[in-house]
C-alpha cells in the first residue's frame, strides 16, 4: 500500500504547475495563452521574464527531485519504486490534474528526478545540454539531444540497476515524445531561438 501512495504523491507534487501559479501571481494572465502554451521556465521566461523563469525551473526540478527521495524515505530506498516515482511525477508536471491534464514536457522535473536518482549522469548531460544550446540557441533541441543521450550516460556511468535502467530509458523517450512538435519546427527552421530574457526582468 505504501508504494502506491508514494506513486499518488509523486504525480499529485509533479502537478503541481509552479510556472502557470507564478505568471497568474506576478500578471495575472495565463501564461498557456502566450508564447508556446507551455507552464514550462522556458515559457516562463518568454512570457514573463528571468526571475520567473528561474524561480519556475528551480521548483519544478525541486518537486521531481523531491517526489523521488521521498519515494526512497518510505520505501527502504527501494530502486524499483524509486524508479517509479521517477515517472509519476513527470507524468504529474506533463499531465496535471489541477489544469485539466494539459501540462508541460516535464523536462525539469525530469533533471530533479534523476539528480536524485543518478547524480553524475545529470552531471555529465548538463554539459550535453548547455553545449547544444550554445551551438544553436535551440533550448527544444538541447532538451531533446539531452534525453536521447541520457539512457546511455546512466549505463556508462553507473552499470545500474535494471529499475533504473529501465526507467531512464522510458523518461527519455517521454521527454522526446513530447517535444515531437519542437522537432517538426526545427526541420522546418521555424522553432524559437533562445533569447535570455526575452527583454524581461
Amino acid at each position: 500500500m505504501i508504494p502506491l501512495l508514494v506513486l499518488v504523491a509523486a504525480y499529485l507534487l509533479g502537478a503541481i504547475p509552479f510556472g502557470y501559479l507564478l505568471v497568474k501571481w506576478k500578471t495575472g494572465a495565463d501564461v498557456r495563452t502566450a508564447g508556446s502554451g507551455n507552464i514550462g521556465a522556458t515559457n516562463v521566461l518568454r512570457t514573463s521574464g528571468r526571475t520567473a523563469a528561474i524561480v519556475t525551473l528551480l521548483l519544478d526540478i525541486a518537486k521531481g527531485y523531491f517526489a523521488v527521495w521521498m519515494a526512497g524515505r518510505l520505501t527502504g530506498a527501494d530502486p524499483l519504486w524509486m524508479s517509479a516515482a521517477s515517472l509519476a511525477v513527470m507524468a504529474g508536471h506533463a499531465w496535471p490534474v489541477f489544469l485539466g491534464f494539459k501540462g508541460g514536457k516535464a523536462v525539469a522535473s525530469f533533471v530533479g528526478a534523476f539528480l536524485c536518482l543518478t547524480p553524475a549522469a545529470i552531471a555529465a548531460e548538463t554539459v550535453v545540454f548547455v553545449g547544444t544550446v550554445a551551438a544553436t540557441r535551440h533550448i527544444s533541441l538541447a532538451s531533446i539531444v539531452g534525453a536521447f543521450t541520457f539512457p546511455l550516460a546512466v549505463w556508462l556511468i553507473l552499470h545500474p540497476p535494471l529499475p533504473l535502467i529501465l526507467a531512464s530509458i522510458l523518461a527519455s523517450a517521454f521527454i522526446v515524445y513530447r517535444h515531437s512538435s519542437n522537432f517538426r519546427r526545427l526541420r522546418a527552421g521555424t522553432e524559437n531561438v533562445f533569447t535570455w530574457g526575452g527583454g524581461k526582468p
